[in-house]
């Protein structure tokens, strides 16, 4: 079992509409405007970005412009960023670069992380075939009872922010469908397997990574990810420290130069 902090114990989160915007971002080319160089925020022109997307009023880029900046592009230190940045210069916008932004979605928005855990991965875990609206409602109507933020959104905002939910998921490759929706199960690769260990390592913020929240979003169960971790053909990535109850890993490849190596 996967054991994580109860986010709905914190005194209040940081809850915005980024979801929203998000999940009814058309053109997602427009994230390579953005990775493409060390821009801040106040620097980007949304004149020049025509050129990497569809969205062509400056109105439009800027109130996407903040979401991508906030939750997509936002980094807590420089080995995170390191990694999103090489990978999305080299590959562009694919189904395993998305992987590395939902993660890091995850990370910034403390309510996209909510609903991961408290909808997404026990329906992903438990082997469903689907997530309906209504439960990513419900979920947010009891975080009502915690999240003053929450109290202020009417019926219909909800109602919203559910669907636009279930299809930033969509847009991360982890469900398909139309007006149903089913969960797709993603299985890492090689290569996406080293790149989410050493994600992993970043993000969490204590040394034994089994009490890590971040554990589930490797899409695979405890002992079955332990066994993955074991193996030989990973041991110049990282160094594993596990003693049952206990794991600790130390990477070996420079953040900067891990894409490079795996290639």
């Amino acid at each position: 079992m996967y054991i994580c902090r109860k986010i709905e114990e914190l005194k209040e989160m940081n809850i915005n509409s980024d979801i929203n915007f998000l999940g009814g971002l058309a053109d997602w080319h427009l994230v390579t405007a953005f990775i493409g160089n060390d821009q801040k925020k106040a620097s980007f022109n949304p004149v020049a970005s025509a050129d990497f997307t569809v969205i062509k009023t400056d109105k439009s880029i800027r109130r996407y412009a903040k979401a991508i900046h906030n939750t997509l592009l936002h980094f807590s230190n420089k080995d995170m960023e390191a990694l999103c940045r090489q990978l999305i210069r080299a590959k562009g916008i694919d189904s395993e670069t998305l992987l590395v932004l939902f993660w890091n979605t995850a990370f910034n928005n403390q309510l996209f992380h909510y609903l991961n855990e408290k909808v997404f991965f026990p329906a992903f875990y438990s082997g469903r075939s689907g997530i309906k609206r209504d439960e990513v409602v419900a979920c947010m109507d009891d975080l009502k009872q915690t999240q003053p933020v929450l109290r202020e959104w009417s019926a219909s905002t909800l109602l919203t922010t559910a669907s636009k939910y279930l299809s930033l998921l969509k847009k991360f490759g982890l469900m398909e469908g139309s007006l149903t929706k089913t969960i797709c199960y993603p299985y890492l690769s090689d290569e996406m397997f080293i790149i989410f260990i050493y994600w992993l390592v970043a993000a969490s913020s204590m040394p034994n990574l089994l009490k890590s929240e971040w554990l589930v979003y490797g899409f695979t169960e405890i002992q079955p990810f332990i066994d993955r971790l074991m193996q030989k053909k990973y041991a110049i990535f990282f160094h594993i420290t596990y003693t049952g109850n206990r794991l600790e890993i130390e990477t070996q490849i420079n953040y900067q130069n891990l894409y490079e190596t795996l290639q």
